[in-house]
């Protein structure tokens, strides 16, 4: 049946090239297959059938029975209208078409039997039905119908074309009549019997004309596990090819380097949850595999210091260690913060970005690759082919989801054998979302923060109560702390947010006069040299104020910096708030994030300012976000693909999500390769996506 199903969809009967040009176009259907996979968004339960006098003034769709008594033509402002008297034996009503009369006139008899569907408008004493859904009751009772009717997902063009959503149901029930509602099986006899759920052709046929809203219920449970099965089955297998293929450099032990900073210059106590990601992290390690774990932690939970302790190990064994950042500011404080630490071991390590002089190159690649550099810190610039390493053992990649998957493949042809990758983020991914993404990676999660650590103070203030936030500010100064105020940056309107930038710093300037305040400012238009100047004079002390626009929402380190004030604060995503917060309460001191905004204020936004102000944990705003964005938006761009589904929601669907994954890994950890006789569908559709651009052919 599924070679039948990649038959194009011009020789579908009722097709033709026309409607299949713009069925491509419009909604990517090539295929039957593409057909079929055209799930409704809602539907209608057209079981009932109403009498005219029993209309509510509601918006809800009807139907009703009855016959045209009477035609007749209105004037109006512009051409005319028609309107039709429409009677039962209980009443009459009106039916009204603002275009296409002619067509209506001829088309349709008086005092014949009709079923008319639509919403119905209350006007001067009467119900009336604008542009309704008509059919001959003779008709209506043969067709191929359900008591659920669907409404499949449209554009302007199709409605505008005559592809209504009727057409779109006429071509899904010729597709039914050729395929003569046989599909072939894609789960196994036991999946089916332990999970109760209906066969593939059953479920498709109920979910374009459902005999019930018990069968539709049935219908969607089983296809949304089927989807979400079928991709937790790849990332699992494409995680297992992994570990058995991609041989990893065993380190075998944990030597002077990681012992001596353990015992003797470890600035803290770990926290519990550093402790078990190490473990983690060392049992990867040790193992034969390639390690490819993702390390999620909140701003501030401490990742940079089980990341070092990792790269420890990596030395242990006499073999290099990288860490790649996706700025040149986020680059350069990793580096100085291991430069420190790197320092008391005797470690030699440097730092490669764009701005590095070309006489200090060389010497960074020439020491690489005889391996006297332990270890390099950098930007892209480590992509670079003229970057080669003796011996790169570990490669650490920060806030990963601003890498492309390609690039973090180049960073495995450094070597011969590809070295153990530790991927980590401070954006808090959910959960759901993290096991339908990175289900190929393994996931470790820091979630505690160091003790000492106090909570940020998060409240909303409007516009108006601007003076008594610089009245806030002074005294802030007072005690000798340093402020951040930060503006939106939209690139769409770089001018706009320059003005806002600049007319912003003024109004400060004004209110906090030199020469008993210093204002540093930062911005994307700045030389790199002039950037780093200005926060260089911030982080020394020299001025207590940084105005700056979201450059600075990865990785300034400024334990000072106890006040966080975000000016616009509803044109930021919620994941953007929360990176932005974390820049304070780096130190002992009671911290403080003061969201402004003015008064109008969307549902949305009003829902992220709430959140932002009763929570700090990261995951719990990431599901928020998750909810007010939908999965697309949160991987940004380079990954917006990858969860194109076609029936389940990834987030109203996470407890199907759950049982999917449990089941693909009892499966394949029961028959890895799929060859016993009962996973013989599995394996036959597994093998059928990878042949045909199937529905799950949009993992990354």
């Amino acid at each position: 049946m599924s070679a039948k199903l990649q038959t194009p969809i011009d020789y579908l009967k009722g097709v033709g090239p026309n409607r299949a040009d713009l069925l491509r176009k419009e909604l990517g259907i090539h295929t039957y297959q593409d057909l079929i996979n055209l799930f409704p968004n809602r539907y209608i339960d057209r079981t009932r059938y109403y009498k005219i006098n029993q209309l509510q003034r509601s918006n809800a769709d009807v139907q009703i029975i009855g016959k045209i008594t009477a035609f007749k033509e209105v004037a109006q402002k512009r051409g005319k209208r028609l309107v039709a008297t429409f009677q039962d034996d209980t009443g009459t009503m009106e039916l009204v078409w603002f275009r296409g009369q002619k067509w209506i006139r001829d088309s349709l008899k008086l005092n014949k039997p009709y079923v008319i569907f639509g919403k119905t408008n209350w006007f001067s004493g009467k119900f009336s039905m604008p542009h309704p859904d008509i059919e001959e009751l003779e008709v209506h009772k043969g067709n191929l119908r359900s008591a659920m009717q669907p409404i499949y997902p449209s554009t302007e063009k199709l409605s505008n074309r005559g592809i209504t959503n009727r057409v779109v149901s006429k071509i899904m029930q010729q597709l039914f009549l050729e395929t003569g509602k046989k599909f072939t099986e894609t789960l196994s006899e036991n999946l089916l019997a332990e999970l109760k759920l209906i066969s593939k052709s059953e479920a498709l046929f109920n979910v374009h004309f459902p005999m019930s809203p018990e069968l539709l219920s049935k219908a969607q449970f089983r296809l949304k596990f089927e989807e979400l099965f079928y991709i937790q089955l790849q990332l699992i297998i494409k995680n297992l090819t992994q570990k058995s293929k991609i041989k990893g450099f065993p380190f075998e032990k944990v030597g002077n380097y990681f012992n001596t900073f353990f015992k003797t210059h470890l600035p803290f106590e770990l926290t519990g949850a550093q402790k078990r990601v190490l473990k983690e992290i060392r049992a990867d390690l040790g193992s034969n595999a390639q390690m490819n774990r993702l390390l999620q932690g909140d701003v501030g939970s401490g990742k940079t210091i089980v990341a070092f302790m990792s790269m420890l190990i990596a030395l242990d064994n006499g073999f290099q260690a990288c860490l790649m950042a996706p700025t040149e500011i986020l680059s350069v404080q990793h580096y100085n913060g291991l430069l420190e630490l790197c320092n008391k071991l005797n470690i030699r390590i440097k730092k490669l970005t764009g701005s590095t002089k070309t006489s200090e190159r060389k010497e960074i690649h020439e020491s690489l690759e005889n391996g006297d550099l332990q270890v390099l810190v950098g930007t892209h610039a480590l992509l670079e082919d003229k970057v080669k390493f003796k011996n790169l053992g570990l490669a650490i990649i920060d806030e990963q989801h601003r890498f492309g998957v390609a690039q973090r493949s180049k960073l495995w042809k450094k070597n011969t054998s590809p070295p153990h990758i530790l991927v980590m983020t401070a954006t808090p991914i959910p959960r759901t979302l993290a096991m339908s993404v990175y289900g190929d990676l393994d996931i470790s999660i820091i979630d505690e923060l160091p003790p000492g650590r106090q909570s940020i103070k998060t409240v909303h203030r409007y516009d108006k109560n601007r003076l008594n936030v610089f009245k806030f500010i002074r005294d802030e100064i007072a005690k000798g702390r340093q402020i951040y105020i930060v503006y939106p940056l939209i690139q769409e309107n770089e001018k706009m947010d320059y003005k806002d930038l600049m007319d912003g710093y003024e109004s400060i300037a004004r209110d906090f006069p030199m020469p008993d305040y210093q204002i540093s400012i930062v911005h994307g238009k700045m030389k790199p040299a002039d950037k780093d100047y200005e926060m260089q004079r911030f982080i020394k002390g020299e001025t207590q104020i940084m105005v700056a626009t979201t450059v600075i929402e990865v990785g300034v380190n400024v334990p000072n910096a106890s006040v966080m004030i975000i000016e616009s604060a509803e044109r930021f995503g919620l994941s953007q708030l929360h990176q932005l917060r974390g820049r304070v309460g780096r130190g002992a001191e009671q911290s403080y994030c003061i969201l402004m905004t003015g008064h109008k204020l969307s549902n949305d936004s009003k829902t992220r300012l709430e959140t932002m102000a009763r929570t700090s944990d990261g995951f719990e705003i990431a599901e928020v976000d998750l909810r007010l964005r939908g999965p697309g938006d949160i991987m940004g761009t380079q990954q917006s693909g990858v969860l194109n589904l076609k029936i389940a929601d990834i987030i109203k669907d996470n407890d199907i999500l759950k049982l999917a994954r449990h089941h693909a890994k009892n499966i394949l950890k029961n028959d890895a390769t799929l060859s016993s006789i009962d996973n013989k569908a599995i394996l036959d559709t597994y093998k059928s996506l990878g042949k045909y651009k199937n529905i799950w052919n949009y993992i990354s």
